[in-house]
């Protein structure tokens, strides 16, 4: 058997007259343009094998890119005829490959075997509970060898256990490397290597025990005007994540796994052709660019509108907005209890082409009214760029695209004082104390279905696709 890391999550494993292609990114940007495969690719579509099986492991827009699919879609070639396509069982991400016209597809169940051609496929279950929507990583035996590709999933010892059961020690495993802290820096939540998460990777080495394991799932970078995420995101390396497996596990051997790298597993072992493929191979090693670096000059936020007259427009729709209907919007919400149970005072900064423009309003004064300029304390804030507030006010974005750019921003500094008592908000579990422009906009299925279906409009013509 033999896998070829196209980039990042984009696989293909091929054994005798089969081919499998894993979560397909074809081209530069993607995760609404944010992103750019890192390092870069040259990739000649005419030489990929034609593709036996189409595996979707879940609807992340990393994994899930609709630009790629609608190309694969429209292809008379990249498909077999025959072609299976496995994908969890989730609404929004079914309905998409159906508006794409994508045919044979089968809903996967947790350890179900699918047995194709020369394949046998066992989809492996997901315990995250971060997403409200199903994933899988795959088990891929030939007769021979087996590999494990874990993708974003997160594993119990009962499901190594299984494993085990099924095949013994994989061959080979894709796995988890990178925590990836998108998103920390806008909301403010801590920036550096968590802790528990990374061991648990290395720990759910230990468990599974490979006989080979390659770093898998974490190859792009931000872009362009968000290229400072980079120093936020991405707290660590392939190289180092084998450094440390092999401290704390010396049993199991390792290789990093780069674009156009091919891995030849046999009984006998692995064998890594660096840049061995005949279709992709590393473009530029601009690896570099995510280097961690959490303390660097952060630029401010800026709005995305170039042009003055549209953004003049935009401008004074926001101000509208906010002066005459943020605060009944608001108050219409659950949570403006907690707000005034906890004394908040919320301020608003929109930014524009030439500055910004602040708002606040105290849930802990008589009057509910948003006042324009400073007061004295703020406990609750956030930034945000004028036409991304334009633009969820009008249902036209999501906060995967909001909330992880930067051009939203965020801080709260909780707190409450009585007679002779000070109180510090901290939270049962996971709950997140609740913020005003994503109580009116909420992220959600409906948020997620209508980003989606923007794409498929968008990449579906055919005009589109080149």
């Amino acid at each position: 058997m033999k896998t070829t890391l196209i980039s990042h999550a984009s696989l293909l494993v091929q054994s005798g007259n089969t081919t499998l292609l894993s979560d397909p990114i074809f081209f530069d940007y993607l995760w609404e343009e944010c992103n750019v495969p890192c390092p870069g690719i040259d990739l000649d579509l005419e030489k990929l094998p034609p593709i036996d099986i189409l595996n979707i492991s879940h609807r992340h827009q990393d994994h899930f890119d609709i630009r790629t699919l609608a190309h694969i879609a429209s292809s008379d070639s990249i498909l077999a005829p025959d072609a299976l396509v496995l994908a969890p069982r989730d609404e929004i991400l079914l309905e998409v490959l159906k508006e794409l016209d994508f045919k044979n597809v089968t809903v996967v169940e947790d350890f179900k075997t699918i047995d194709f051609k020369d394949f046998i496929l066992i989809p492996t279950p997901s315990l995250n509970q971060q997403d409200y929507f199903p994933e899988h990583g795959l088990l891929v035996h030939d007769g021979s060898v087996t590999i494990w590709n874990q993708v974003d999933t997160i594993v119990s010892p009962d499901i190594i256990k299984y494993i085990h059961r099924l095949y013994g020690q994989p061959d080979m495993a894709h796995m988890r490397y990178l925590p990836l802290l998108e998103g920390s820096f806008s909301f403010h939540n801590p920036i550096e290597l968590p802790m528990e998460e990374y061991s648990s990777f290395l720990k759910v080495a230990g468990a599974c025990r490979p006989k080979f394991v390659v770093p898998g799932s974490a190859g792009f970078r931000y872009r362009d005007e968000f290229e400072f995420l980079n120093q936020y995101s991405f707290p660590t390396t392939q190289e180092q994540f084998l450094r440390d497996l092999k401290d704390f596990c010396p049993e199991i051997n390792g290789s990093s796994f780069y674009p156009g790298d091919v891995a030849t597993i046999t009984k006998e072992g692995v064998q890594i052709a660096r840049g061995g493929s005949d279709f992709v191979k590393i473009k530029e090693d601009d690896s570099h660019k995510v280097e961690f670096k959490p303390v660097a000059e952060v630029p401010p936020i800026r709005t995305q509108t170039r042009d003055k007259v549209e953004h003049e427009k935009q401008w004074n729709e926001v101000v509208e907005f906010i002066e005459k209907q943020f605060v009944e919007k608001v108050v219409e919400k659950k949570a403006v209890q907690t707000w005034v149970e906890w004394q908040v005072v919320y301020q608003l900064e929109v930014f524009g082409l030439d500055g910004s423009e602040i708002w606040c309003l105290d849930f802990a004064g008589e009057d509910a009214s948003i006042i324009k300029g400073r007061i004295g304390k703020i406990n609750l804030y956030e930034g945000i760029a004028c036409s991304e507030l334009y633009r969820l006010i009008h249902h036209d974005t999501s906060w995967d695209y909001v909330g992880i750019n930067g051009q939203y921003r965020t801080f709260k500094d909780i707190y409450r004082i009585r007679l002779g008592e000070f109180e510090k908000w901290v939270g049962e579990g996971k709950e997140k104390f609740p913020q005003p422009l994503i109580e009116l906009y909420p992220a959600g299925p409906d948020m997620d279905r209508a980003k989606f279906m923007r794409d498929v409009k968008r990449w579906s013509s055919a005009s589109t696709r080149k």
